[in-house]
């Protein structure tokens, strides 16, 4: 049964189209960009490099598996999956939880730490290079408030929307 005719959808406009298409473009092409960088500079992606920004930055250099798929806005499955190859390189241990018995910490190894060392020069230069040079400080400022603004309002209130880090 429908529930009458459905309204019609808010197209975007000329420019709202093209600034979309600019963003899609530019955010491939960053993303290809400093997953290069790492992987030949590095031997990792990405994604990697993130997580042991993120255990590097976590008090004790540690943090629950689930918090890590969260702040990495990634699934626990993914996150898996990268900790195992984290492992075998000897960059991050898996450890107990001591206040739960069902959850794992993941550890970021001093093999790691120095990993992480050595690779973020290059790519803060990469950052540097793919954005903050290109623009002025009025443009690094907004650039901030647009991606504040928008990771804003995609934040979801407690555990209502079905977003990869809660599965």
């Amino acid at each position: 049964m429908t529930s009458g005719p459905q309204p019609e959808p808010r197209w975007l406009t000329d420019e709202e189209q093209q600034t979309w298409q600019a963003y899609m473009h530019a955010s491939t092409l960053l993303e290809d960009h400093l997953d290069r960088q790492l992987q030949r500079d590095a031997g990792m992606p990405h994604t990697y490099y993130a997580l042991l920004v993120l255990l590097e930055r976590a008090p004790r250099r540690r943090m629950r598996m689930t918090e890590l798929a969260r702040n990495a806005k990634i699934t626990r499955s993914r996150l898996s999956h990268a900790v195992s190859r984290l492992e075998k390189y000897g960059w991050v241990r898996r450890e107990d939880c001591a206040s739960d018995k069902r959850g794992q910490n993941a550890v970021l190894t001093d093999e790691g730490y120095e990993v992480l060392s050595k690779s973020a020069p290059g790519h803060v230069e990469a950052v540097r290079h793919a954005i903050f040079d290109r623009l002025s400080a009025e443009q690094v400022s907004q650039l901030g408030e647009i991606c504040r603004a928008i990771a804003k309002g995609l934040q979801p209130e407690c555990g209502r929307a079905d977003l990869p880090w809660l599965r």
